[in-house]
């Protein structure tokens, strides 16, 4: 319990302390946001705004995990190495894409192929690393079988090894594309995909603790978790929500930076590998609703275009069509973050009831 605190008050630390450092390396570089011009015309004013924001949100949860370690003398797990390498891996892809748009000014960074490859290949290795490495109870950091809020009995090697080594890697890898382009997608507003993310962050703080009570590796039951590394998650995701708190008190409204696609990826990214360690695979898609909702928006907007020549929505993602309707922004990240948090609670009260039907 110790290292979760140190983690996100060490996190919020570097989030707050560091962004403005970090603010002003990007001005002097002048490495500004480039705004589209068939965007909502109130993110005009935005142009210039120092962008890659999420390279403190990276560092900030990297070193406060590190510290947290250091400072209780606890060696660290593969479960949490492998989400951090997920995040850094993801944040990398993000911010060659947004330096591609920065340094040549333009709104397309890397094409979509070259995108999608480096997503790719992160979400890969990180797949096939998290079924190795088991403990002396030969427990890996993930499993084949599909979760809710533990490993249910679908089983992906239910035709054979390879074949379930191979559909996880396929499996994982529509998590992580799935969460992160989600979170990409909703950081549209100032502020709305941070606060988001404190919230589904913190909601894997008292999962990943909650799992450590009730680990059937320290106290076996009937209804114990098989979670390997679940209190060095609860870490993570500690860090993780400090780390988004104090870029946070930056990037409201109005945005001194912006996370990018470097923050935007890794925060998905994270939250995929959150979700896939700590066997609630499925249950991301509650504690996550809003970015589900906002991709969904999409989805429905391109859609309806393709076969019908007309829009659902006035702009999607959604945050932008409640833009055009006259909402202040300001006004819609307020709801849009109640929303979040709505999702958040639901997805916990499903988690614990799960456990207090299954012990009863």
């Amino acid at each position: 319990m110790l290292a979760v605190l140190i983690a996100a008050v060490f996190a919020l630390l570097v989030g707050l302390f560091g962004t403005p450092m970090f603010i002003k390396l990007l001005v002097r570089r002048g490495y500004g946001q480039f705004i589209r011009d068939d965007g909502p015309t109130s993110h005009h004013t935005k142009r210039g705004t120092p962008t890659m924001g999420g390279a403190v949100i990276i560092l900030a949860s990297v070193s406060a995990y590190a510290v947290a370690h250091l400072l209780t003398w606890t060696p660290p797990t593969m479960s949490a190495i492998l989400v951090l390498f997920l995040m850094s891996g993801l944040g990398l892809v993000g911010f060659l894409d947004d330096y591609i748009k920065i340094s040549k000014q333009r709104s397309l960074g890397l094409r979509s192929a070259e995108k999608l490859f480096g997503q790719t290949l992160v979400a890969t290795v990180f797949a096939v690393l998290a079924l190795q490495f088991p403990n002396e109870r030969w427990r890996t950091p993930a499993s084949t079988k599909i979760s809710f809020v533990r490993d249910t009995g679908f089983d992906l090697a239910f035709a054979g090894p390879l074949l379930g080594v191979l559909l996880f890697v396929i499996w994982a890898n529509l998590m992580i594309a799935g969460t992160s382009n989600g979170v990409n997608l909703t950081d549209g507003l100032d502020g709305l995909a941070t606060g988001a993310s404190v919230m589904v962050f913190a909601a894997y703080v008292l999962i990943g603790i909650w799992q450590g009570n009730q680990n059937c590796q320290t106290t076996p039951g009937i209804n114990c978790y098989e979670v390997r590394d679940s209190r060095d998650l609860a870490v993570v995701a500690a860090a993780g929500m400090g780390a988004c708190f104090g870029f946070l008190w930056w990037n409201a409204s109005p945005a001194k930076i912006f996370m990018g696609d470097t923050g935007s990826l890794a925060l998905g990214g994270a939250l995929a590998g959150l979700a896939i360690t700590t066997r609630t695979e499925l249950l991301i898609v509650i504690l996550g609703g809003l970015f589900v909702a906002i991709t969904l928006s999409v989805i429905i907007q391109v859609a309806s275009f393709k076969t019908t020549g007309k829009r659902v929505f006035r702009m999607a993602p959604l945050q932008h069509h409640f833009e055009l309707l006259g909402w202040a922004e300001v006004t819609i990240v307020i709801r849009f973050w109640i929303i979040a948090g709505l999702f958040v609670a639901l997805g916990l009260g499903l988690f614990y009831a799960e456990w207090v039907v299954g012990g009863a």
